[in-house]
């Protein structure tokens, strides 16, 4: 874990203008995100949006039963809280802490505010927006039509793109909620991919050993969601004049 922040981390607000990001760095507030911290449950009026730098913020919608999948997940690409600039402040998702690390928070008066200029914060936010719903709308397609195995390999690579190592801290009973399958079937899965020597686990942690091996298991929605991001903040860069993280 850095032991220096700063918003840059975060690749949207990196790529504001200098003018743009000096009218919100006095407001946005470095959190820590321990692991299973909820920043918003179904329903609620979002105060803040959040975006990510070190940690990983799961989405997920909750069955009246109590049984959850998570439909997105956010990183240091991204912001959570994307309600609060679309028009809604509400959604029926919940947001956890899928990964502990950091992010920074703003109010959502200033977001809309920013976002109301039509500047390039806007243009951001609109193109984070549809590379979201791609990567959702291609959850749900291969959680009805690929395999448990397919799915752990997409979302073990998805998650390792967010993380600056290889370690992943994640017990198979979480990742089978993520999923919305049984742990038992995780644990078949992952023992397979140890014996292929693509990971290494023990309990609470999963190595990636082997990463064009695990893509090579993996479904084509992975290469989907991780083109759309590519294809839609392919102009995204570091302002050239940085700001110290607070």
């Amino acid at each position: 874990m850095p032991t220096t922040h700063s918003p840059s981390q975060n690749q949207l607000l990196a790529a504001l203008p200098a003018v743009e990001f000096a009218r919100l760095a006095g407001h946005l507030e470095l959190l820590p995100l321990p692991l299973g911290e909820m920043l918003y449950e179904p329903g609620e009026q979002l105060q803040h949006a959040y975006f990510p730098t070190t940690a990983i913020v799961s989405l997920h919608y909750v069955m009246e039963s109590g049984a959850s999948a998570e439909s997105a997940g956010v990183g240091n690409e991204g912001v959570v809280g994307i309600s609060l600039f679309m028009g809604g402040n509400t959604t029926p998702s919940s947001a956890v802490v899928q990964t502990t690390g950091y992010a920074y928070r703003l109010g959502r008066h200033l977001l809309k505010q920013e976002f109301d200029r039509s500047g390039v914060l806007q243009r951001l936010l609109l193109r984070y927006t549809q590379a979201l719903m791609t990567e959702m709308a291609q959850t749900a397609a291969c959680n009805r039509h690929h395999s448990v195995d397919q799915q752990l390999c997409r979302w073990l690579l998805l998650t390792l793109d967010r993380l600056p190592s290889k370690d992943l801290v994640m017990t198979h009973e979480l990742v089978a909620s993520m999923l919305g399958v049984r742990r038992e079937s995780i644990t078949a899965v992952a023992a397979d991919l140890q014996r292929a020597g693509f990971i290494r686990y023990r309990r609470g942690h999963i190595a990636v050993v082997d990463r064009a091996g695990l893509e090579t298991r993996a479904c084509e929605c992975y290469h989907v969601v991780r083109n759309e991001l590519n294809r839609l903040l392919h102009d995204v860069g570091n302002r050239q004049d940085t700001t110290v993280g607070r």
